[in-house]
């Protein structure tokens, strides 16, 4: 197990399944872990069974609706407050909507959880994370992306809307990956995409329905423990074996080869661009 002592990690999703493990073996190493989450009770809840759990009391929360890009934009003011340094930053909040639905900002709410708010959030602390290299960025995704595809007529499902939504969205959290990667050249911050495998966490309980509730049934029969689902996150988090590698999506600590169009570059720099109009981004951290 690596000492991961003095290193700062921010996850988001970080209550509940895949996140919460991660956080509480990344404690365990000795990290200071801030995890993010949206109701106060649940997170100060986690944050102290983390801290009995591990023994490690530098582990502490920040209050965020990642739907919402002015509470993505005070949850990094806040982050910027109280820490000096950003060593991971762990993109791990993610939602599936069965029906289509829009955010304050306006957004298709499966976009703007798990593309937007990993896009803004990213942007807005790359400068703290440039500043703590060598350090890295860690991104969710998931093998759905295989049969997925970004239109950029029908992004937020404007012109049909299905549960493909969050297919694409996960193809968006790669080729945000991969340009990401592209950007941060020579910078010292490497950052990765994985997929975690089918992993029995709350993930859609947020959605009613007969299909729901047998999904509820089945999936802990089937699925892997969140342990085992948050292994891959964690390796890339805190493995020596990987502090040089860098724009790579991963499945079970290995490097994969994700779906052809997930190294699309050309449409990887267009998503960019409109990803960073849809949250009004200024500085795009373009480094060469």
């Amino acid at each position: 197990m690596p000492s991961m002592q003095g290193k700062i990690c921010l996850i988001t999703g970080g209550t509940n399944g895949i996140g919460k493990i991660t956080a509480q073996e990344l404690a365990r190493m000795g990290t200071t872990v801030v995890i993010v989450g949206r109701n106060a009770e649940r997170t100060a809840r986690v944050v102290a069974e983390i801290r009995a759990a591990t023994g490690n009391q530098n582990v502490d929360s920040l209050l965020a609706d990642l739907s919402s890009q002015q509470e993505i934009r005070h949850l990094a003011s806040e982050f910027r407050s109280n820490y000096s340094r950003l060593d991971i930053l762990l993109n791990n909040a993610g939602a599936v909507f069965m029906e289509r639905q829009l955010s304050s900002d306006g957004v298709e709410m499966t976009f703007a959880v798990n593309h937007l708010s990993s896009f803004l959030l990213t942007n807005l602390l790359l400068d703290t994370i440039k500043a703590s290299a060598p350090a890295r960025i860690v991104n969710v995704s998931s093998n759905a992306h295989t049969r997925a595809k970004i239109e950029f007529d029908n992004l937020q499902g404007e012109r049909s809307y299905s549960s493909g939504a969050y297919g694409n969205s996960k193809l968006a959290n790669i080729l945000f990956t991969i340009e990401l990667a592209r950007r941060l050249e020579g910078t010292g911050v490497t950052v990765n995409a994985l997929h975690p495998g089918f992993t029995n966490t709350g993930f859609g309980r947020n959605n009613s329905g007969f299909l729901f509730r047998i999904l509820g049934a089945v999936v802990p029969l089937i699925a892997r423990s969140p342990e085992k689902g948050a292994e891959t996150s964690i390796y890339l988090a805190s493995s020596p074996d990987v502090q040089d590698v860098t724009g790579e999506y991963f499945v079970d600590s290995k490097v994969a080869q994700a779906a052809p169009q997930a190294s699309d570059t050309a449409v990887a720099r267009k998503l960019w661009d409109v990803s960073a109009a849809m949250v009004k981004l200024i500085q795009c951290n373009e480094t060469h």
